[in-house]
């Protein structure tokens, strides 16, 4: 959920009124409308301190690149960009799943009982928060252009390792490494992406969202042919030699991940404009903005001294340039107080900030404490074979992807938009949960899950268009960290309640049920409604 781009242009406005871009709708068009609620977040956007100073030189330089591309236009580069982009979308939803598709049989082999399972979720959530920090920050260091290669190329590796596990033990440690892979796909990513998308296009990193829904249906179905008909059964008698369908699983998934790390790894991305110039190389930032022209068939008009016109002359009379402190400083500024301490300014703002980031923390507590061990409840809920747990897998994920596309629908709807849209399906999506408790054969409980997977599907829809909408553009890139974080975090704390909880029991269903519809009331709370208004 990164919005790497869309914080910088309003900072710069005053600096230089010329390069100011123009305000732009929620809906990736252009609009002369303010929002609403925009003045709870502008009331000190100019009270500018020195050490603000190189900030406010990097902001403006920011907006006239961003200008620059939106002269340019979407074209070829940015058609094929947003094909190899999906592989990243896709990693951040499969490779988690992956994790839960191999609990049981892993379980089985090594004669690890339910309650111990889940630290290999456990495992997974902690190298997700850290790949996250890592990637997100280090981007920021050694350039998107690696970063962008790198996140499939970790995950391919580890994945392929972990198809060779000894023993219990290491399938966590290697579970925990890919997932450190998959962590940073999202912030680096759609950084990539939003740095090269004009802002009439935005529209288009929502579109994304479908790589993500079908990613689910290709582990599924993999998962369904290689898991559920090379699998044991039970754990007793189960060897390393009759239970080889997990293994398989991961080789297919981690050699599949290898050819598309190799396809980024030649895909000619161009470095992040901002990148370079946040670096102090001006000149490498307007000869790849001249490239991108060139690759769309358009000319610019972007110089050198267009951006060295911006940077002011300090206290003692030196003009003042971006060296790679000052980039790491920027990156290192979401997460000062003073950053956070704004979100709460206000009244208003502080009922928003905080609803928010409670919604995230809830669901990232509920989401994986149920759907992690999908497979787990779905085999013990009667004697089914593995080859029906997969199959009925697989039906689960084939819902999600429907339930994306009218998501992006409804959102618009006047009179639901995205407040109702989220807490319509958040509350739903807990109550089908408990309903489902209720299910006294696998196939009335597949009913209740494919209810299920469509409103999680159309929740997270929602979740992803909502938050970034309502928090103002200079402190964007705090809310969002603040809303990952606590995803993340109580995403760690799920498999360790399940470890303490009883498997056999419908008990973590009811939990992960109630905290879906707290979540889902929370969400009928939120003051904003960013419907049909201009972003802020």
């Amino acid at each position: 959920m990164a919005t790497a781009s869309s914080s910088e242009p309003n900072m710069a406005t005053n600096m230089n009124p010329s390069f100011a871009p123009a305000e732009h709708s929620i809906n990736g068009g252009m609009s002369d409308t303010k929002h609403e609620d925009s003045n709870i977040y502008n009331a000190d956007y100019d009270m500018v301190t020195p050490e603000e100073t190189v900030g406010r030189v990097y902001s403006a330089k920011a907006a006239l690149l961003n200008q620059a591309v939106q002269d340019i236009g979407f074209g070829r580069y940015q058609i094929m960009l947003f094909l190899v982009i999906g592989f990243g979308w896709a990693s951040d939803n499969l490779w988690p799943i992956a994790t839960s598709v191999i609990l049981p049989p892993v379980g089985r082999e090594f004669h690890r009982t339910s309650r111990r399972t889940p630290m290999i979720t456990l495992a997974q959530n902690i190298g997700l928060l850290a790949g996250a920090f890592f990637w997100g920050f280090g981007c920021d260091w050694f350039g998107r252009k690696w970063a962008f290669s790198l996140t499939l190329g970790f995950t391919s590796v580890f994945g392929l390792i972990a198809a060779g596990s000894p023993n219990f033990a290491a399938v966590g440690v290697f579970d925990a490494l890919w997932s450190f892979g998959v962590g940073g796909n999202l912030p680096v990513d759609s950084a990539i992406f939003l740095e090269f998308l004009p802002a009439t296009h935005q529209y288009l990193l929502t579109v994304l969202s479908t790589y993500w829904a079908i990613a689910q249906v290709f582990a599924d179905l993999i998962a369904w042919g290689l898991v559920g008909n090379y699998t044991c059964q039970s754990s007793e008698g189960c060897t390393k030699g009759s239970n080889m369908g997990w293994r398989y699983f991961l080789i297919t998934l981690g050699g599949l991940w290898m050819v598309l790390f190799i396809i980024r790894f030649f895909f000619p991305v161009l470095e992040s404009p901002k990148y370079l110039m946040g670096k102090g190389r001006d000149e490498e930032a307007v000869q790849v903005v001249h490239r991108l022209a060139r690759i769309n068939g358009k000319t610019t008009n972007l110089t050198v001294e267009d951006l060295k016109k911006l940077e002011g002359n300090d206290s003692t009379g030196q003009m003042q340039t971006l060296t790679a402190k000052d980039a790491a400083k920027r990156s290192l500024q979401d997460f000062k107080f003073d950053s956070i301490r704004s979100l709460f300014r206000t009244r208003k703002m502080a009922l928003s900030t905080g609803l928010t980031i409670l919604i995230w923390a809830l669901i990232g507590l509920a989401f994986p404490l149920y759907n992690a061990f999908i497979p787990t409840i779905i085999s013990d809920k009667e004697a089914t074979s593995t080859y029906i747990t997969y199959r009925n897998l697989l039906i689960i994920g084939v819902l999600g992807v429907p339930a994306c596309i009218i998501g992006a629908f409804l959102v618009e709807v006047k009179g639901i938009g995205r407040k109702g849209t989220l807490g319509i399906s958040t509350v739903l999506t807990g109550v089908f949960l408990f309903c489902s408790t209720t299910t006294s054969t696998s196939t009335q409980l597949l009913g209740w899950q494919c209810a299920w997977s469509f409103t999680s599907s159309l929740m997270y829809a929602s979740l992803y268009t909502y938050t970034p909408e309502i928090f103002p553009t200079k402190y964007r890139g705090t809310g969002n960290a603040l809303t990952a974080c606590a995803n993340r975090i109580f995403g760690i704390v799920a498999p360790i309640i399940a470890m303490c909880a009883n498997l056999d029991t419908p008990n973590p269903v009811y939990a992960s049920g109630a905290l879906f519809i707290v979540a889902g009331l929370v969400s009928f709370c939120l003051p904003l409604e960013p419907r049909g208004k201009a972003s802020m």
